[in-house]
């Protein structure tokens, strides 16, 4: 008589709950779906984007974006740019773009607000073009090895970006982006000309609808 000693996990009630790993290189597993933040809270009120409290954006997502997701994640047993800096610092030339010092100051201020210890997933969502590929990607390296982050993702870049980013990453032995996000719509159509070729070939994805984060415009 043969006895199942790990039964299967029973199957999800609906294509939401089939989690899937992110990239070959990268083995957590993430939901199909993704909730974007940014237009939760009050922080974009003063021009004209509407606003919501506190209490209701709680109700919404049952989070302005990190720090009421921190907060519910953090009452409830979970464990983009960023404000620059402080407003009573005056001198602020270092607290934009993707310089190593930018990228400690708003990943610092994104664990402060989340209430956690690491992210999972950060990415570059603005690439400066005056910040080199090299100083971009060591800062990030030293932000995984810290334990800070544990995958490097990018947003919006061209194609000839991230295959030299990534290469320079892989020729070093630093930590290379591991997933791509862009916009893909009727109108634009280079995301498939330039990035999902791109994306196969250095970031080293299985196929096109599996880890490459399309959004729709």
């Amino acid at each position: 008589m043969s006895h199942v000693v790990f039964a299967p996990f029973p199957p999800p009630k609906s294509g939401l709950g089939q989690y899937r790993m992110l990239s070959s290189r990268a083995g957590v597993h993430v939901s199909p779906l993704q909730l974007g933040g940014m237009n939760i809270g009050d922080k974009w009120a003063s021009l004209g984007m509407g606003a919501k409290d506190k209490e209701n954006s709680l109700k919404l997502v049952d989070g302005p974006g990190q720090v009421f997701i921190g907060k519910w994640a953090e009452s409830r047993g979970y464990s983009t740019p960023c404000k620059r800096s402080d407003d009573t610092i005056k001198i602020k030339v270092n607290h934009g773009g993707n310089p190593v010092k930018n990228l400690n100051i708003c990943v610092e201020a994104s664990l402060k607000k989340l209430c956690t210890t690491y992210i999972d997933i950060l990415y570059v969502h603005f690439w400066d073009y005056s910040t080199s590929v090299e100083e971009v990607m060591d800062g990030l390296h030293h932000l995984v090895a810290q334990g800070k982050v544990l995958y490097l993702g990018i947003s919006d870049a061209p194609a000839w970006i991230v295959a030299k980013a990534n290469s320079y990453a892989r020729f070093s032995h630093k930590t290379p982006f591991v997933i791509y996000q862009g916009a893909w719509n009727v109108i634009r159509r280079d995301f498939e000309r330039d990035i999902i070729p791109m994306a196969r070939r250095y970031i080293q994805v299985r196929s096109k609808c599996k880890v490459v984060l399309h959004r729709m415009q």
